[in-house]
Order: C-alpha cells, then structure tokens, then sequence
C-alpha cells in the first residue's frame, strides 16, 4: 500500500478526481482524521473537511505507475 497527501480544494476537482479513480480497478481509500472513506465515493469525499490536506491509501496496483502519473494534480509535494 502507498500513502500520498492531496488536496482537493474545489468542486470541479472532487469530480475530476473521481472521475481519475474510476478509471483503475485498484481500491483506494481517503483518511481524514478517524474517517476513512472510499475514494471513489463524490458524496463521502464532501463529508471530509476539504479545506486540509486528506491521505490517500492506493492499495496494490499493477498500474501505479499509471496511477501515480494521474494523480499527480492532486498530490502535495
């Protein structure tokens, strides 16, 4: 498993971003504080508190090459 920081900071990249998650069939899971959410769920991405920085869990992929590469506008250097 691999953890990154992103941000998601606006309406549009929320939709984006889940629209980016769909594409692979890897599992990916968002942490905020004690909740941890699916990734790939717009409605319980807006139960977060999306002004801070949220981890993101990408479980094992054959593609995280790929996937680290789609992620990148989304990941806090």
């Amino acid at each position: 498993m691999k953890t990154v920081q992103i941000s998601l900071n606006s309406i549009d990249k929320v939709k984006s971003f889940v629209n980016d998650l769909t594409k692979f069939d890897t599992d990916f899971d968002l942490i905020s504080g004690r909740y941890v959410i699916d990734a790939k769920s717009i409605m319980g991405i807006f139960s977060l508190d999306l002004s801070k920085p949220i981890d993101l869990n990408i479980h094992e992929s054959p593609d995280m090459d790929k996937i680290m590469e789609t992620l990148a506008p989304y990941i806090i250097e």
